[in-house]
């Protein structure tokens, strides 16, 4: 038997991988296994060597480095789509104002309680709030959260109803459940797509499966299913 196909993936795009490979295993027989972790944590392992995994899903970017150091080539990196930052709220919480940059930095201000993660949309939000000049402004007012899932669980579990959450739009979907919603995007003069690919690494077990499940990934039905879970085509 094949040994599974493992992958290495950051929060963001997780909805439509699991999609994409529940639905490349059922077809082809050739098993898989998805261990999640943040874009920065995924990117020190595998500089470390010690990523255990044949395939890692991260930002475009950060694939830069791992080129560099001899992880794997330019050649065996594929974009999947593009994850939008996005702005969350408790169900019934006040709305923030995301139509213009002056009424998004009012609404910063004006919250109780700021949530987001230490992962790539948490890092993009503390540079835009630095930017922004709003950093010691609002300092007494932040909470970092390990992952996104964790802010998400943060954000419902405040009460003031005046807290606002920042993520990726992918991840703020996958927790409605836990009572909190999608605001929108960020204003777009301030707003971020971020391109994430799959990539295959120089160590890969069985070459030609991991090859096989990210020409999956990228084929028609492979983005329908990104699209599906919040991806935006790329």
């Amino acid at each position: 038997m094949t040994d599974p196909v493992r992958i290495l993936s950051a929060d963001a795009p997780k909805g439509g991988l699991r999609l994409n490979a529940e639905t490349f295993s059922r077809e082809t027989g050739i098993a898989h296994e998805i261990e999640l972790a943040t874009g920065p944590v995924i990117k020190q392992r595998v500089l470390a060597g010690e990523a255990g995994a044949d395939i890692v899903v991260i930002p475009r970017p950060e694939f830069g480095d791992l080129v560099a150091a001899g992880r794997l080539a330019a050649d065996d990196i594929a974009v999947i789509g593009l994850v939008t930052v996005g702005v969350t709220i408790r169900d019934g919480a006040r709305e923030p104002d995301l139509s213009s940059v002056e009424g998004f930095v009012r609404s910063v201000l004006a919250a109780d309680r700021i949530i987001y993660n230490k992962a790539s949309s948490g890092q993009y939000i503390a540079g835009l709030f630095d930017r922004l000049e709003l950093a010691d402004r609002i300092e007494d007012k932040v909470s970092i959260l390990p992952t996104g899932k964790a802010a998400m669980e943060a954000l419902a579990a405040d009460t003031s109803g005046a807290a606002i959450g920042f993520g990726h739009v992918t991840e703020i979907r996958l927790h409605y459940a836990l009572g909190t919603r999608l605001v929108g995007p960020l204003p777009k003069e301030i707003g971020r797509q971020t391109p994430y690919a799959a990539g295959i690494l120089d160590n890969a077990r069985d070459l030609d499966a991991a090859e096989a499940l990210v020409e999956f990934l990228i084929s028609e039905r492979g983005k329908e299913n990104f699209v599906k879970a919040g991806v935006v085509h790329a």
